[in-house]
């Protein structure tokens, strides 16, 4: 218990340095988590309010629950899209309930150990999944890049020369908050007509308050929020699971997938109870938090902790951060996750990998679903791999020296996708009177494997031929055993029953 208790503390505060980093780089996040924040209500259909406090709210209580240290959760446009017709149809309380709902459903997640799915996401599907959020961070910063002066384009081309030439001078400050900063000054001073934070929507100017949805406790509103509550806690785990492996690789360091579970779900019905929508792992800004130095739970916390202090004390000076900085950080942070090395990998890794990772980048990037973009990439993973060990599989027909007795070898995987060749290996028109099948080198995984060889054993047996299958490994004679029918025919076709299997 000290030991964990140790671990946990020093996830929260590793030294004077450390601390000073998480304090400043949650500082810079909390800034650019408002505009966004904001820009997700906007898509959900509700008041700029619902988004801020579920930022603040998922940020400061996944910071003490959730299993990836210096991860940035809050509101995201993942959740958002998904909601738009509930909120519209229903109203806002029963996006609450619906999150509230959500947050219960990742909670049971977390104690199935549906965490453990990730392990069927190759890297070429992480790969495409970083590369497609890279490119749709960049997407997302086109539209304060259109039809606006030349004063938004000089600010845009002063904060990039910030961001990327002062950790050559210094690192004791993260770059992007001396960016923000310097041009937020800047537009005040020079009175440039530009677009700010406070365009993008009203702040809000007080705590938020507790309340429960004011819905009715029916099976009626169970129906109505289930379908959403259930999609929401699957895209929300699946962004947060996919950018808790990312930062792992980030830091060199591993997270919890089954705490981030069960705090994501935490985190949200917290969330929910203090008028937010629902969230989950931001991406962007977890990126941005490593990129400023954030490593620990401080960071995140921070991020959370002053983003309700800037809409509290200070959202009139929040509300005049030029659009042009928090742009600027965002490119910086969409060009720092894209994965580069798999531009030049497209022509050294196998093309089925390369096709899995522009698969998952165009159906992502596409369709601005992230959850279609992983699903169509693990699709295309397990397809292939299927292919390709049933590619890992061939029978060789020995015959004896009288030419009575044919022995088959089997050597590979036999499975749904390789017992077609198996079956079409053996010859109904065999000349020996006896044939003998030998396994052991072959595993039967499933019952499709299982049932090709009762076709084969049958069929040879109705050509009058007598069957022996041999050298069955442990795990195939157990699956044999309980799933096999061949002993079962030879009896009901008065033949020599099988010999020499485990049937």
């Amino acid at each position: 218990m000290s030991e964990k208790f140790a671990s946990y503390r020093r996830e929260w505060f590793d030294g004077p340095a450390g601390i000073r980093r998480d304090v400043l780089a949650g500082i810079v996040v909390a800034l650019a988590l408002i505009p966004e924040a904001i820009g997700f209500s906007i898509i959900a259909g509700v008041d700029p309010r619902v988004g801020l406090y579920a930022s603040v709210a998922i940020a400061m209580v996944i910071s003490f629950i959730g299993g990836r240290p210096g991860m940035i959760s809050a509101a995201t446009a993942a959740v958002a899209v998904l909601v738009t017709p509930l909120v519209r149809d229903h109203g806002v309380e029963y996006l609450f309930a619906a999150t509230i709902l959500m947050g219960v459903f990742q909670a049971i997640a977390g104690a199935l150990r549906l965490d453990l799915l990730m392990q069927f996401v190759s890297r070429s599907v992480i790969t495409g999944f970083v590369n497609a959020l890279a490119i749709l961070v960049f997407m997302a910063q086109l539209p304060q890049l259109t039809n606006v002066g030349w004063e938004t384009y000089a600010l845009v081309g002063a904060g990039l020369v910030m961001v990327y030439l002062l950790p050559r001078i210094t690192t004791a400050v993260p770059s992007p908050l001396v960016a923000i900063l310097v041009l937020t000054a800047t537009t005040i001073w020079l009175d440039l007509p530009v677009n700010t934070v406070g365009d993008s929507g009203k702040l809000p100017d007080g705590l938020p308050v507790f309340a429960l949805p004011n819905v009715p406790l029916t099976f009626e509103t169970l129906r109505i929020i289930a379908p959403y509550s259930l999609t929401m806690a699957a895209v929300g785990l699946l962004e947060s699971l996919l950018t808790a492996q990312i930062i792992d690789d980030m830091t060199h360091t591993e997270s919890v997938k089954q705490r981030e579970c069960k705090g994501q779900g935490a985190a949200n019905i917290v969330a929910a109870l203090f008028g937010g929508m629902g969230g989950c792992a931001v991406i962007g800004q977890s990126v941005m938090n490593i990129a400023s130095g954030g490593r620990g739970r401080l960071s995140t916390f921070v991020s959370g902790a002053f983003l309700l202090f800037l809409l509290v004390a200070a959202g009139e000076w929040v509300g005049r951060v030029p659009m042009a900085a928090l742009v600027a950080v965002m490119i910086m942070v969409s060009i720092g996750a894209f994965s580069w090395n798999s531009i030049p990998n497209l022509r050294r890794h196998p093309p089925t990998s390369s096709a899995v990772m522009l698969t998952t980048v165009v159906v992502v990037v596409a369709t601005r679903d992230l959850s279609l973009g992983v699903l169509a990439g693990v699709l295309l993973s397990g397809i292939f791999f299927a292919g390709k060990v049933q590619r890992m599989f061939a029978v060789e027909r020995n015959s004896s020296a009288d030419g009575t007795t044919a022995t088959y070898n089997v050597r590979g995987e036999i499975f749904f996708a390789s017992v077609d060749r198996f079956t079409r290996a053996f010859n109904d028109e065999d000349s020996a009177a006896s044939v003998i099948i030998d396994v052991s080198r072959a595993h039967f995984w499933d019952i499709s494997a299982v049932g090709a060889l009762d076709k084969i054993v049958d069929r040879l047996r109705r050509a009058g031929r007598t069957v022996e299958v041999i050298g069955y490994n442990e795990a195939s004679a157990d699956i044999i055993d309980r799933f096999a029918l061949h002993d079962k025919t030879g009896v009901e076709l008065g033949v020599v029953p099988l010999i020499g299997g485990s049937c």
